[in-house]
């Protein structure tokens, strides 16, 4: 089971939001929550169709004071024809270029809204969707009905925008998983639209026409094509009034829509027939670094009496650590990963497994044992146990999956637009319910068929991993560019549609403090509204105690803790919280171990006992540390080829000295270095509870959680004073430095700008991160955004942020570029720091950036998942347990003084670290 990210493509416009709009899409479902809890996804869903046709569902959900809003055309690569390919990936880019009477970039717009929002094309849909205070909701309905109707499409729009699209395409070329991917689905689907990458090609990217896109907008964005989605803390009978008012004045394109799908449709026939003999792999020999296979199987649409099983066969395959893909393959050694998924689509879509090869082991045996657990599913019926945990698991993401309004929104736009009708998720819920352990065996048998597979392989090139030559230099970069002048929010202004009468925003509750007898921090913040826990937590375990020599200690020390306690093998420690739908994850970072855990209220005391039995007597079996060290040196090859991760590698070493603990990154030497009694040492000697802090947010008792933490903690204690780490200062660049790191066979450059920046703590902090939301915090509304993205097209995404932390973490700029376009890109962006250090902001700026904060934060708010993950980093951080209230405040409370003073302190262009990675050709190019 995993979510294929592969098949969205489309903005991601901010580091620090990272929305996936699918988060059931190809419906990893869910029903013992449902009905156990009694819940249900469509109670109080209203669905209005206009006189124009547009579908309207609206469900008032009064948990927060927010509102989600989202349009889904149901158009998407699959109605695409000859030379059309990307063509609806293109369309949604140019639907943010602004209409005939806002000609303003539309991200910009709802920014100053405060608005959480994105887009994405898939097979079947484009989706638009944002997140807002509730007072924002008759503008968010104003904006979406005027690009519906009035995009502008138009030369320029194009030209600008065809570059951004060509970025991201050679951006997603960059990865091995995605070539492999594109000659698969071709093999599989040879004369399908689904057989394409939903991106497109470049070759017809290239070659549309404003004409030809104008068109398509016409066909297919019109209101009998689209669902408008409202979910959230409004009331039902005005709102479908304001939607009358905006949406209910669109007429109906003349349009074909019915010809041109039946058209495509003919064009895609059904999954080919099974051949006589096992299918030969497609090898693609590319420079890379791990191997890879990825194997498809045709399956029914979304619609088919089948798709229940199939989705429960999947979870059997490879739903967690206990399935038995999972256990065959990655506990076998054989694998790194495995992950498996169902695309049931409106046409025949296709079922998928994808894994990666462990460190010197063959693709061919991995495809051996896979093919053994298909036929042994398909020889014999599953246990009811397996069968259980499967139901459990699908039932149990559900809820977890649509705790937030945008989720929910989503979760309805998907199975209208998609399945035909919203209510389709309690269909499929029922049915998922009756699935029989016969029904599993007979979708194994119709659809795993050997015959009717397509197998790929990717062989890298480059086998030990490692990155190619390096040029590095020093020096300034000539800044012999002119940037455009910063768009002015006044101007911008008389575009924004106005927002209801201001709201007062829900007072946001406090959490509960106290610590238990042995130090261990608590925060307790009860929420009845959904029958669901989330737990997140802090241990000071992370990889700034880790040395050079031995770096990777932290992780691999956070990455086994799973792997068995004194009771519990990992086998058993994974079917106690799968049987269940939970999860418990540990990750290691540079200043600590965040412990992420969710699960149903009713299943409370075994997330606790669990969590409290793996603190305190993990035993770290050397079979399994040696399985997770070799995992370990699959990941470091796979980052060694990514220019993103391999930049940023580069980027934290030029700025940090090599004694800061910033420096340190896991090298294959370091990794092998680390023995079973380093593991047993760090974890004896940093997982302490006077250094761990839990935060509690969900539907329970807080007098019996403090009891059960009380009872599952007690014989855990600290012995002497917790470990330190201290960090030697670090100064800014004398002059600025440029290093170059090429890595073969890619096709898009990443860089990093930047140098050491400022702690959380910092006084200057609030007015930084007003700052940034100006210089880069938005790709679509900042200032970089504007100039280097929009009126450029240098770039599919370019972003600025403070990695502000317990210490001082590296002030950073990020962006993406063809390799010719890198250094154009690079002098542009050192320009507009040059400007802004030069000339400061204006007072419209710094009152837009400061609205735009404060006006996003309650939807921040408005996740139980995040509000424990945000009290939990302000409880380490050491702020004021008032934070999560006062943030608002204290952004307002910024001052056009403080600003100019920041600017003074950490604006600093000519002392800047650069750093590019990916193909050869970046250091020279100057036009």
């Amino acid at each position: 089971m995993k979510q294929r990210s592969y098949m969205i493509v489309g903005f991601f416009l901010s580091l620090l939001l990272s929305f996936l709009p699918l988060a059931s899409n190809l419906l990893i479902p869910d029903t013992a929550v449902a009905s156990v809890a009694g819940l249900s996804l469509n109670q109080g869903v209203q669905k209005t169709v206009l006189d124009n046709g547009l579908t309207v569902l609206t469900k008032e959900i009064h948990t927060a004071p927010v509102v989600s809003v989202q349009v889904w055309y149901k158009v998407g690569s699959r109605n695409e024809g000859k030379g059309e390919s990307g063509i609806s990936h293109q369309l949604e880019h140019l639907m943010f270029k602004g209409t005939t009477d806002r000609p303003v970039q539309f991200g910009r717009l709802f920014s100053a809204l405060g608005s959480q929002f994105n887009a994405f094309t898939s097979y079947d849909e484009t989706a638009y969707f944002g997140t807002v205070q509730r007072d924002k909701l008759q503008a968010l309905l104003t904006l979406e009905a005027d690009r519906m109707k009035n995009s502008l499409i138009g030369p320029d729009q194009l030209k600008s925008e065809k570059r951004v699209v060509i970025s991201e395409l050679q951006g997603y070329e960059n990865s091995p998983s995605y070539r492999l991917d594109r000659a698969v689905m071709r093999a599989a689907f040879p004369n399908r639209a689904y057989g394409l990458s939903v991106g497109g090609t470049k070759a017809d990217v290239e070659k549309f026409t404003v004409e030809q896109v104008r068109n398509y907008y016409q066909t297919y964005y019109s209101p009998d094509n689209a669902t408008l989605v409202i979910t959230g803390d409004f009331e039902t009978k005005p709102v479908l009034k304001a939607v009358q008012e905006t949406f209910g004045k669109l007429t109906k394109r003349q349009n074909a829509i019915v010809e041109h799908q039946k058209t495509t449709t003919s064009q895609n026939p059904q999954p080919p027939t099974a051949n006589s003999q096992l299918p030969t792999p497609i090898v693609l020999k590319e420079p890379g670094s791990a191997s890879l296979l990825q194997a498809v199987y045709p399956l029914p649409d979304i619609n088919h009496p089948d798709v229940p099983a199939i989705d429960v066969m999947d979870a059997i395959l490879t739903g967690g650590r206990s399935s038995r893909l999972y256990q065959a393959l990655v506990e076998s050694g054989l694998a790194s990963s495995v992950s498996g998924a169902a695309a049931e689509l409106i046409e025949p879509g296709w079922y998928e497994i994808d894994a990666t090869a462990a460190p010197g082991q063959k693709l061919e045996k991995i495809a051996q044992v896979m093919q053994t657990s298909l036929s042994q599913l398909q020889q014999k019926t599953v246990s009811q146990e397996e069968l259980n945990r499967a139901k459990t698991l699908l039932q149990a993401s559900f809820v977890l999956n649509n705790q937030d309004i945008t989720s929910q929104a989503s979760q309805l736009g998907y199975n209208q637009t998609v399945a035909g009708d919203y209510r389709y998720i309690e269909r499929y819920l029922s049915a998922i319910a009756k699935v029989t352990p016969q029904e599993v065996q007979r979708v194994a048998k119709t659809y795993l068929v050997p015959a009717k597979q397509t197998i790929g392989y990717f062989e890298p090139t480059q086998p030990d991993g490692k990155p190619g030559t390096s040029n590095a230099g020093t020096g300034r970069t000539a800044e012999n560019f002119s940037p455009g002048q910063p768009v002015d929010p006044a101007e911008l202004a008389k575009y924004l549609p106005p927002a209801n009468s201001a709201t007062q925003p829900n007072q946001q509750p406090l959490p509960q403090q106290f610590s238990l007898a042995n130090g261990l921090r608590v925060l307790l913040l009860p929420d009845s509204s959904l029958p669901t826990i989330n737990i997140s937590g802090h241990i000071d375990a992370g990889s700034e105690f880790d040395s050079n020599q031995k770096a990777g200690l932290a992780s691999l020390t956070a990455e086994n803790l799973m792997n068995g306690t004194k009771a519990k093998n990992a086998l058993a420690l994974a079917k106690t919280l799968e049987d269940r739908g939970a999860s418990l994850d540990f990750n290691a970072s540079r200043e600590g171990v965040s412990i992420n855990a969710e699960g149903l209220s009713a299943n409370l005391s075994t997330l606790v006992q669990t969590l409290a039995d793996v603190l305190q007597n993990s035993n770290f079996p050397p079979d399994q540390l040696e399985l997770s060290r070799q995992r370990a040196l699959t990941g470091l090859q796979l980052q060694l080829d990514d220019p993103n991760s391999l930049a940023r590698r580069v980027f934290q070493q030029a700025i940090y000295p090599a004694n800061h603990p910033f420096y340190s990154f896991p090298t294959v030497e370091s990794l092998k270095n680390i023995s079973r009694e380093d593991v047993l040492g760090y974890y004896r000697e940093h997982y302490r509870p006077d250094t761990t802090t839990l935060a509690l947010v969900g539907d329970f008792d807080s007098n019996k959680v403090k009891e059960l933490l009380n009872q599952s903690f007690a014989k855990w204690q600290a012995q002497g004073k917790a470990p330190a780490v201290n960090l030697p200062q670090v100064a800014l660049p004398e002059t600025s430095t440029r290093l170059n790191k090429v890595i073969p066979g890619k096709a898009e450059a990443v860089t990093y700008i930047g140098y050491n920046g400022i702690s959380r703590k910092d006084p200057r902090y609030y007015a930084a991160l007003v700052l940034n939301q100006i210089l880069g915090g938005d790709t679509l509304a900042s200032r970089l955004g504007t100039e280097v993205r929009d009126r450029l097209g240098l770039t599919y995404g370019i972003y600025s942020g403070f990695a502000a932390g317990i210490n001082p973490g590296p002030f950073l700029i990020e962006m993406q570029t063809a390799p010719t376009d890198a250094q154009k890109a690079i002098v542009s962006t050192l320009a507009l720091l040059k400007q802004l250090r030069e000339q400061g902001i204006t007072p419209a700026e710094l009152n837009t950036a400061k609205r735009s904060i404060t006006n996003g934060y309650p939807v921040d708010l408005a996740n139980p998942s995040d509000v424990a993950s945000i009290i939990v980093n302000n409880s380490v951080l050491g702020l004021s347990p008032t934070e999560i209230r006062e943030f608002p405040r204290r952004i307002q409370a910024v001052t056009m003084t403080q600003i100019q003073q920041v600017i003074k302190d950490l604006i600093q262009p000519e002392k800047v670290v650069i750093v590019t990675a990916g193909p050869g050709d970046t250091a020279s190019s100057t036009n």
